[in-house]
């Protein structure tokens, strides 16, 4: 038999059970996450066979997620040519990051949701792990523990809609922090520090259930980390050759 075709939001179309919806949807998220560890740079060629080969699925899905990952502004087809991995720079997504600051704000006054005590452990876990980084971190595990820290975030919302409009303005931005951290032009120690304390304010939000003023360190946190990268972008272009 072939394989199921994808829809839109990622599941199969006419799919037997979960488990195969599930499957989909982790090729989808481990790519995403390819892409914004740069273990696909910016211009790679995405071979559909090897990577269908490597997930041990026909061709169709991975067109499928391909196509997916296209909508979200990550890859880019070519007629006839193949699907290239997008570049990222600050300046065009500049109005992107100005949105994920308002849309900080909007998941906690939307469908709100209250951590249960399983969520609250791994805000905890993520922030053991914010302090090992200070100590040994690098600019590819900071990128996944705050990536980690996204995705828990967006547990605390139950509006969909919204939820999958910042999932896709995250994914595209994330790029650009992982970039210019590889060329030196960010302060990594300044970084760690400004993720951790972020993580000791939210968990502290949380924990008196003050949803309000998790929005709001959101809100700082991403605009903070914006104006950092327009700086040291800023710095960079006027550096000598």
């Amino acid at each position: 038999m072939g394989e199921l075709p994808i829809t839109p939001g990622g599941a199969p179309k006419g799919a037997p059970g979960a488990a195969v919806r599930e499957r989909y949807a982790k090729i989808h998220v481990e790519l995403r996450r390819r892409i914004c560890l740069l273990d696909y740079p910016p211009g790679e060629r995405l071979s559909e066979g090897a990577i269908a080969s490597e997930f041990g699925t026909s061709r169709t899905p991975i067109r499928q997620v391909l196509a997916r990952l296209e909508g979200e502004g990550l890859v880019k087809s070519v007629h006839g040519v193949g699907t290239f991995v997008t570049d990222a720079d600050i300046e065009e997504l500049e109005q992107a990051y100005r949105l994920r600051v308002e849309l900080a704000g909007l998941t906690r006054e939307l469908s709100a949701l209250s951590p249960d005590a399983e969520l609250m452990e791994v805000f905890r876990t993520l922030r053991r792990r914010s302090k090992e980084m200070l100590e040994s971190g690098t600019p590819r595990t900071f990128t996944q523990l705050d990536m980690d820290l996204f995705e828990a975030l967006m547990k605390l919302t139950g509006n969909e809609p919204l939820r999958e409009i910042c999932q896709r303005l995250y994914y595209r931005t994330k790029r650009i922090w992982i970039k210019s951290a590889v060329a030196a032009e960010l302060d990594l120690h300044e970084e760690y520090y400004m993720f951790d304390r972020e993580l000791e304010d939210i968990i502290s939000a949380l924990e008196i259930g003050d949803i309000k003023a998790l929005g709001n360190i959101q809100k700082a946190h991403i605009s903070m980390s914006f104006q950092r990268l327009m700086s040291a972008s800023s710095k960079h272009k006027k550096s000598p050759m």
